[in-house]
């Protein structure tokens, strides 16, 4: 069975087509052939794997939209039909919690804050290949999930700031986060130290820091963290081209709370500081970039880390997004 007899290509007036393709790719149930069961969508999923993974590399993003995903149940057992193997969250900033599998919660921070774009994990050595967002609640306003091409992003800015990146390229970033125990629901990088590393002994979190390449001091109301210098550029095997895969704009900008000041939040790797109007421009050519498509309830968003950033925009609650991550 071909992919066009299971998933039909639908159009979003959100869309946008870069060098011809239309991004993100969105796949809706075909009327003639209808999926009514999670089952079904397993199914399809498995049987359709090698056009969907041609689709995802051509396109970087697949949103599934019309498919009986309605818990996070049926979520997890869309995820598994892909066969991909499960990413631990472990080493990222964001509060998240365990929802069922290997589904936890998006970004639980307050739904007046934006979470601005990042690789998801570009800020440690271990990142997933892959990630699932599901739509479980939509919200009453705004909290789309924009989504833009790296590689685009990295072309601009070479255009615009040539020096800026040539020197990115060549010292990469350093990372540094001050983190409390337990986890602050209050602010977008409110894990603490017990989560982030899933532990409370203070040598395990070590170890673990260690594996993603990550230096620890304690402090004696937590821990602070420094990841780096690690590449804020990667060249992308399979597409032959350079991504900004860094979350530069997402710790300059966003990682801010009682504990961390942004702008000390990330530098260059031999130590320098970086300069606020290029990066508070790259934010504004982020922005200029993207597509944001409201969510829908049963949405399902597919994106290939290695070729998109994402970010979060503030919503009107109710709204609930879920996750998955993907080796």
């Amino acid at each position: 069975m071909a992919r066009d007899d299971l998933f039909v290509s639908s159009q979003s007036p959100h869309q946008r087509t870069f060098d011809g393709v239309p991004f993100p790719a969105v796949l809706s149930p075909n009327p003639a052939a209808p999926i009514h069961t999670i089952t079904q969508f397993e199914d399809a999923i498995q049987a359709e794997k090698a056009s969907l993974e041609s689709l995802i590399k051509s396109s970087g993003a697949v949103l599934f939209h019309g498919f009986p995903v309605h818990t996070a149940a049926d979520f997890n057992q869309a995820v598994e039909a892909f066969g991909y193997e499960e990413l631990p969250y472990v080493g990222g900033a964001a509060p998240r919690s365990n929802v069922v599998g290997r589904v936890f919660t998006a970004n639980e921070s307050p739904p007046d804050q934006k979470i601005p774009f990042h690789h998801e994990m570009a800020q440690v050595a271990e990142f997933p290949s892959k990630l699932f967002f599901f739509c479980e609640q939509e919200p009453k306003s705004g909290g789309e999930t924009p989504i833009v091409l790296s590689h685009h992003i990295y072309n601009k800015m070479k255009e615009k700031y040539p020096d800026f990146v040539e020197k990115l390229e060549e010292h990469g970033l350093i990372y540094i986060r001050v983190l409390g125990e337990g986890d602050d629901p209050s602010s977008p990088i409110g894990r603490g130290w017990h989560s982030t590393f899933m532990t409370k002994d203070k040598a395990v979190a070590e170890e673990r820091a260690a594996r993603l390449g990550m230096k620890i001091e304690w402090t004696p109301e937590g821990a602070r963290t420094i990841m780096g210098p690690i590449p804020a550029v990667k060249f992308d095997k399979s597409r032959n081209r350079k991504i900004w895969f860094n979350s530069m704009v997402a710790a300059y900008t966003g990682w801010s709370d009682s504990r961390n000041d942004p702008t000390k939040a990330v530098k260059f790797g031999d130590g320098s500081l970086l300069p606020a109007d290029v990066v508070n421009d790259c934010l504004n050519i982020l922005e200029e970039e993207c597509v944001a498509i409201p969510w829908k309830q049963g949405d399902v968003l597919l994106i290939d880390n290695w070729a998109v950033l994402h970010s979060r925009r503030s919503f009107e609650p109710p709204r609930r997004v879920l996750a998955s991550l993907c080796k």
